[in-house]
């Protein structure tokens, strides 16, 4: 069993730090607005698909265009990604101005609510546009950075097999790499972080302090919306194919992953992205070979939301976040 295993860890490794650089990306988002507000926005999933759409529908029209084939593939991406980023940024802070802060200071519930009123709203929007039918059509994108390589792990030791990758996968987490050190230097060394900070700490004594919260709380959610925008292009351009419904279950995900390394966390949340996206692909690859064929891959996402389960048991801050004493 032990050496089965060791011949897939090597394409495990690949695909999961793939997939667990989206989640991370994507619960950053969860993580930012509920550090500053305790909310729970559960439209950033559906964020993440509408930047999706927006950038494959943008590759489509460069490609009727003939824009795609004068100019490098890369910039043509670079240019998807910056004006995504962008509309989607935008997207984020018009949903908090009209669905998050006339409910600000009501009860949590409400303010939940509303989030997942606006996820389904955004659901529907984008099926509504794409004339989407359950079963029968998925939007597909150009086919770009397909090509093949291979990590020769076997010259290293027989115990392992060769891992395979795309172009998409190296630029997948390179953008996402920087994407993440993009934030943690503008959150923990800029005067806009500095703000941000203390608004997540104290809201009232930020005000007083002459904190603009509310320009604050929009610079948070364009943010968070803005990378989520970004990494659905790069998960459109991964994975080759994407549907209105993708944002729910990767959005769940992420979710798990911003608990699973404390919410509220930052770099908790980057760690637990990539962790969720090793156990999802170890688990796909393993769990029917663990198990003696009672499970098959199909049940890799009970497996990682067990592993959360226990953790949130015995560490119920989560593994990078801390607990939290109540003033009374």
């Amino acid at each position: 069993m032990l050496a089965e295993i060791l011949q897939t860890l090597p394409q495990v490794l690949v695909d999961g730090l793939a997939l667990g650089a989206i989640y991370a990306v994507i619960a950053l988002g969860y993580t930012m607005v509920y550090g500053i507000l305790e909310l729970i926005n559960f439209a950033h999933g559906e964020i993440f698909m509408t930047g999706a759409f927006i950038g494959v529908a943008m590759l489509i029209l460069m490609t009727g265009m003939g824009w795609l084939a004068a100019m490098p593939a890369i910039l043509a991406l670079i240019l998807v990604l910056v004006v995504t980023s962008i509309l989607t940024g935008f997207m984020g802070v018009g949903i908090e101005r009209m669905a998050y802060r006339p409910l600000r200071n009501s009860p949590k519930l409400i303010t939940l609510i509303s989030a997942i009123g606006v996820s389904f709203l955004l659901q529907d929007l984008v099926r509504f546009i794409t004339e989407y039918k359950r079963g029968n059509y998925i939007l597909t994108g150009p086919s770009m950075f397909n090509e093949q390589f291979a990590i020769k792990f076997s010259s290293i030791s027989s115990s392992f097999s060769d891992a395979f990758f795309k172009t998409s996968t190296i630029i997948l987490i390179i953008s996402v790499v920087l994407m993440m050190i993009g934030l943690d230097f503008f959150v923990n060394k800029t005067k806009w972080g500095m703000a941000m900070r203390a608004v997540a700490q104290d809201r009232e004594t930020a005000s007083l302090m002459s904190i603009n919260v509310n320009k604050v709380i929009s610079l948070t959610f364009f943010i968070g919306s803005a990378l989520g925008g970004a990494t659905g292009v790069l998960f459109a351009v991964q994975y080759g194919t994407i549907d209105p419904y993708i944002g729910f279950i990767l959005g769940l995900k992420a979710f798990t992953a911003a608990v699973l390394g404390g919410i509220g966390n930052i770099r908790g949340a980057m760690a637990g992205g990539i962790m969720l996206g090793l156990l999802e692909m170890f688990a796909a690859a393993n769990l029917q070979l663990l198990t003696g064929g009672i499970f098959g891959a199909e049940y890799k996402d009970v497996f990682a939301f067990a592993i959360l389960i226990i953790v949130l048991i015995f560490k119920p801050e989560g593994l990078f976040g801390k607990a939290v004493t109540e003033k009374v």
